[in-house]
């Protein structure tokens, strides 16, 4: 294993933005009955009913030639009711609303807007991951144009900001499993889809530009704010009489954002002053100035030839590299820091001098003996996903026909995250704060290169030097997989209307790698230092406090770097590899109940799964060696959906299965370490489990969907999980033996304590969904090209997990679980001029970061309401014609990202990102 080699050397203001409730959504439900009876009025004649029998998609695949009309923001939710209306699983639908235009910025926001939906923020305010239905982003799974997408990520949530939105046609989420959809997930699966270029009726040219500034308004000034340039092309064409068709796209993102700001705070205490305790509002506090970069190349290609209706082949090439620099300014200050040494040479107790108390607190006051550390650290990472699928289909005979396809995907991440200390050399200094507030003053001018030097300045090291920090993560993801299957059409008359039967078999490994250094200043001992490099200095998070900056990647030249061998740091390297063999059946459903229209599917999958670990078994400080563990099981998943068509335009679907998901990437590590527990004399130890098996549950869907074509909807839905079992951390019995040396003292016992992810106790989830999409003009003609778009979950679940959040303990909430999840989008368009505000609103839930080791971290995060406004013309005439400009805000209302710890009064992150701002140009042809 090559990875081993060298191991052994809140703003208030949000309050008063529209807020999605039950009432709001009740309105938007009534709003809509009242519309049937007007739409129905304002017709000259009554629309058809759409209901698919396998006589009209016979018709349908015979048509030469599927033209589709680009008409902006109605295009693309028409076109969006449209798949959810005839899809036989129960599904949400995005399509884009004109060539290489989705309608966000991030593919990851469009799909949050979704009923039962919701995605996180990361540094920089974009969206990222996404949770379906209540659940983290690792139950879901993400497809490109049907076939399992890898991750650059540590485990199986796929980083959605690795794909441009301009290379992509359309998303649906699949709510309920579908018989012939392999690599679903349990909440939900994501299927991201390019254009086939054969289904455009001619050649189709767009260009898009867009400049953007970042960070306006996030109180840094308009020194802090970043700017950008956004730029995508798209060319869709047919030759050969129409035999052969080509797409291609290509989608730059280059830019800065703006500077943000997060305070971290350690909590309130309580110390001594005057001979009485008195409370305090800080311990101490991190206060942090973060600002990033990144430029983000995406080229898609899609190569279509459909000589006749019986042979269709089609290759599919995506391609996207995301080179990303994070630069973090930052002061870290003990305060009430009474656990130091007087005599330390380090640090010193702080103790409260100046205090004003009032009813036992201190509502202002000075700490001193203060010995701050200033941060310049970096996050630099090259990030790629590659990803070639070839699909044919094909006429074996007259009864038969068959499809093959076979795919690759790669995905990797390499990183350099690098940390570096200053402070003084010398004396101490001391803080100031006040109550309720961020701003702190100082009896030191930090920003001095006279006063702080580079330096080891709180021995974090130990017994080593460590004047910085260093680590070196890397990613690797790969997943090869090839489909066959079998499909054709039955009798007339009968049930089902068709059969399909397939097999895939799919290979995936996932490598990480992790290598740390401590960093001293070169040539010198502990208390060596060296004045900073450069001129400059930046602000902290808004606490007044200013400190020297520098680009610590451009200058590793001071440092020298001493390899960190702990047991922590064996434990990221780890290899996990799966291999995956699905049969599956499916029949489609074409029949009546009770003299109304039945349609649908059932389906089956037999899934096995052979999985394992190579890793490091790690002895008190160093490998005892690299191990190999694994196992296998099959699984049994049958699915049916069921559509009754109720009345006109009516429909009812109930949907019944058994799923799964397969557990997280480092819970499947083999990585374990051991060592003695001497007050139980005892073998312990903790680590992964490779043995483990997946996340199993039952699902029970039913929905009441109300058509009016496919310009309006309005949908009510209920779904239950029962979740057979989960996998939880805990301690439990094990037997040492296999890791046992030669070395190893000997105890009584060979059974020990082992901390490991196992397959616990399962439970329930539950919730209800509700949706309208409504043109207004069919509440009267006054509100054409006024249209409304509002949804609202509300998700309960009775499972806890233990607390793995930072300092937590107990249990906490299922991670990715928001009780309430809504947006709400209104839009205009009309005669070129177009404009939409839309907000979408997650309540509280726990997510996750990327701890200081390097390891994914279950954290409490706050409840937000983001909004977003665009505006846009198109001209529709004339020389000009098929020119439009546009301009968007994001994050309208400088919507916070807040963290916090157990409860909500003890913030300790409170992210401010600003409002985003994009002018842009498109033309097509």
């Amino acid at each position: 294993m090559k990875i081993f080699a060298n191991k052994g050397n809140v703003d208030t203001a949000q309050s008063k933005a529209f807020r999605l409730n039950p009432v709001a959504a009740g309105c938007a439900l009534l709003l809509t009955a009242m519309a049937a009876n007007a739409y129905a009025a304002d017709q000259e004649a009554p629309v058809a009913v759409d209901a698919t029998t396998a006589e009209d998609k016979k018709k349908e695949a015979a048509a030469p030639i599927q033209t589709v009309v680009v008409s902006g923001i109605r295009r693309g939710i028409e076109a969006a009711i449209s798949v959810k209306k005839n899809a036989d699983s129960i599904v949400e639908a995005i399509s884009a609303e004109d060539i290489g235009k989705l309608p966000d910025q991030s593919i990851a926001e469009s799909i949050s807007r979704l009923p039962g939906v919701s995605s996180q923020r990361v540094r920089g305010g974009g969206a990222q991951a996404v949770s379906i239905r209540g659940m983290s982003p690792d139950f879901s799974t993400a497809l490109l144009n049907g076939r399992e997408q890898v991750s650059t990520g540590d485990s199986r949530g796929v980083e959605f900001d690795q794909y441009p939105a301009e290379l992509l046609g359309g998303v649906m989420i699949y709510k309920t499993p579908d018989g012939a959809l392999v690599g679903q997930g349990l909440s939900g699966t994501i299927d991201l889809q390019t254009v086939r270029p054969l289904d455009f009726g001619k050649r189709a040219i767009a260009g898009n530009y867009r400049r953007e500034k970042n960070g306006v308004g996030a109180g840094s000034g308009p020194d802090g704010e970043g700017s950008g340039d956004r730029f995508s092309i798209s060319y869709i064409d047919q030759f050969a009489d129409r035999k052969f068709g080509i797409a291609l796209g290509f989608a730059r993102l280059d830019g800065t954002s703006g500077s943000t700001s997060r305070f971290e705070s350690w909590g309130s205490g309580e110390t001594q002053y005057n001979g009485a305790t008195v409370k305090v509002p800080y311990n101490g506090f991190n206060a942090w100035t973060d600002q990033s970069e990144g430029t983000r190349d995406g080229v898609m290609a899609v190569l279509q030839f459909r000589p006749s209706r019986d042979f269709n082949t089609t290759l599919d090439l995506f391609y996207s590299k995301y080179d990303r620099l994070s630069q973090s300014r930052g002061f870290q200050a003990p305060l009430n820091d009474s656990w130091n040494d007087p005599a330390s040479t380090v640090d010193r107790p702080g103790q409260l001098i100046n205090a004003v108390i009032a009813n036992g607190s201190a509502t202002s006051g000075t700490f001193n003996n203060v010995r701050p550390v200033l941060r310049n650290d970096a996050q630099k990472s090259v990030n790629e996903t590659k990803s070639i699928g070839w699909a044919t289909d094909f006429k074996i005979n007259s009864d038969w026909r068959g499809r093959t396809d076979v795919s690759h995907n790669t995905a990797s991440r390499d990183a350099i995250d690098t940390e570096t200390y200053a402070g003084t050399t010398g004396a101490m200094g001391n803080i100031g704060f006040t109550a309720g507030s961020q701003v702190f003053t100082s009896s030191l001018n930090y920003a001095d290169r006279a006063v702080t030097k580079l330096t080891d300045v709180q021995g974090w090291g130990g017994a080593d030097v460590q004047a910085g920090y260093i680590k070196f993560p890397k990613v690797e993801d790969k997943i090869s997989a090839l489909r066959f299957s079998v499909k054709r059409d039955l009798p007339e008359g009968m049930f089902f209307s068709n059969v399909d039967l397939g097999l895939n078999i799919s290979d995936r490994s996932k490598r990480r790698e992790f290598t740390e250094a401590l960093l001293s200043i070169k040539g010198g001992g502990r208390f060596a230092s060296v004045a900073m490099p450069g001129s400059s200095t930046g602000g902290t998070a808004g606490t007044g406090l200013l400190i020297p900056t520098f680009d610590p990647t451009a200058n590793l030249g001071l440092y020298d770097q001493k390899q960190k061998l702990h047991p922590d740091i064996y434990n990221k390297d780890w290899v996990v590899n799966e291999k995956v063999t699905t049969a599956f059946a499916k029949m489609n459903i074409d029949s009546t109940l009770l003299g109304k229209p039945l349609r649908g599917a059932v389906g089956l999958q037999l899934v096995n799964t052979e999985q394992d670990s190579t890793a490091y078994s790690v002895n008190s400080a160093r490998p005892v060696a690299t191990v190999n563990v694994g196992t296998s099981y099959t699984d049994v998943l049958p699915s049916a959906n069921f559509i009754l068509d109720v009345a006109d335009q009516q429909s009812v679907r109930l949907s019944v299965s058994k799923i799964m998901a397969r557990p997280t990437m480092n819970d499947m590590r083999a990585s374990n370490s051991f060592g003695i527990d001497t007050t139980k004399n005892i073998y312990s130890g903790g680590g992964g489990n490779p043995k483990l098996d997946p996340f199993r549950a039952k699902g029970l869907d039913l929905s009441y969907e109300r058509y009016w074509g496919i310009k309006a909807y309005a949908s009510v839905a209920a779904f239950y999980k029962k979740i057979d079992t989960y996998i939880v951390t805990t301690s439990r019995a094990f037997d040492f033996t296999p890791y046992l040396t030669a070395g190893t003292p000997v105890l009584a016992s060979k059974i020990g304590e082992f901390n490991a992810p196992i397959n616990g106790k399962g439970g329930n989830m539950k919730g209800l969904e509700a949706t309208v999409s409504l043109p207004l003009n069919v509440v009267t003609r006054y509100l054409d090209g006024f249209g409304v778009v509002v949804n609202a979950a509300v998700t309960s679940s009775d499972l806890n997990v233990p607390d793995t959040s930072d300092g937590g303990s107990g249990n906490m909430p299922l991670p990715g679980l928001s009780k309430q999840v809504g947006s709400l989008t209104m839009y205009y368009e009309k005669h070129g001029f177009s404009a939409r505000v839309a907000q979408r609103y997650r309540s509280d839930f726990v997510g996750e970061i990327t701890q200081f080791a390097g390891d994914r971290q279950a954290t409490y995060i706050k409840a937000e309401k983001v909004m977003d406004l665009s505006l846009g013309y198109e001209f529709q005439n004339g020389p000009l014609k098929d020119l439009s400009f546009s301009l968007s805000v994001n994050n309208l209302r400088n919507a916070h990202f807040i963290r916090y710890r157990k409860t909500k009064d003890n913030v300790i992150q409170d992210d401010k990102y600003g409002k985003q701002i994009l002018l842009g140009v498109n033309y097509k042809m």
